[in-house]
């Protein structure tokens, strides 16, 4: 993607000429230098590299969650490098979905309360044939009066799911979903992100750093040392660990 390309009409969310630095100094660390790209409207990425590749901070970055040093990190046509605390916050509360590897729902409250948290912070209704639609594909219609503590590691995660998807976000962003799951809980997540992807035109991005759960994506980014690598389109895991060893033995 060009830097002078209008990423706006062709992407949910991308990353132009994208900076970031920690620190300063000899002991500053360049966690993305220069990172341009794009993420398709209802398809889903996954993004890859080794520890310390800036995949994270990238994600971290277009969810708004950490500034950029310089460049821009688009959210359909809004810079978010260039709101203030109250626009991001509005920005990311009303046209982003986070699903994290610790789950981050509220103990005090029911499945039901977390699900719909977002909207009510918003002061939206939830869409009743949404959340309908949720609840039966995730298998909570029985959970939904459980407090996170009551509920598996599997069903805490589906609850973030749905809470992710239950406003229909621009994006949902999803920080390697899988790490805490069992293979069968994790293959059920990675199912679901498929199928909102296929069923609900949803866009999804996700870091992840194992081939399986990228398999599911429709592409895969590739950075190493806070720069985009390669990409792989209609990824398969042979495809996935060939080029990830490739990328290991190039450093």
């Amino acid at each position: 993607m060009s830097t002078q390309q209008p990423a706006a009409r062709l992407y949910a969310t991308a990353a132009v000429d994208l900076v970031k630095v920690y620190g300063g100094g000899d002991t500053a660390v360049h966690a993305l230098d220069g990172v341009t790209v794009g993420f398709t409207r209802a398809e889903f990425t996954a993004i890859m590299g080794p520890s310390g590749s800036g995949k994270s901070t990238l994600m971290h970055c277009l969810a708004g969650l950490d500034t950029a040093t310089s460049g821009q990190a688009l959210l359909g046509g809004t810079d978010l490098t260039r709101l203030d605390d109250r626009l991001l916050t509005k920005a990311r509360r009303e046209r982003i979905g986070f699903v994290f590897q610790s789950f981050n729902l509220l103990p005090q409250l029911t499945a039901a309360q977390n699900i719909t948290l977002p909207l009510d912070l918003a002061g939206r209704r939830p869409d009743a044939e949404l959340l309908d639609y949720l609840v039966t594909a995730l298998g909570l219609a029985d959970r939904l009066g459980h407090r996170p503590g009551e509920l598996s590691g599997g069903q805490q995660q589906r609850v973030a799911l749905a809470r992710a998807l239950v406003s229909r976000p621009e994006v949902v962003f999803a920080d390697e979903p899988t790490g805490n799951l069992d293979s069968w809980s994790g293959a059920q997540v990675l199912g679901l992100l498929r199928d909102a992807v296929r069923d609900l035109g949803q866009t999804v991005v996700m870091v992840t750093h194992d081939p399986n759960a990228a398999a599911y994506a429709d592409r895969v980014v590739l950075l190493a040392d806070g720069r985009v690598a390669g990409e792989l389109d209609r990824p398969e895991r042979g495809a996935i660990v060939e080029a990830l060893q490739q990328q290991a033995v190039m450093r």
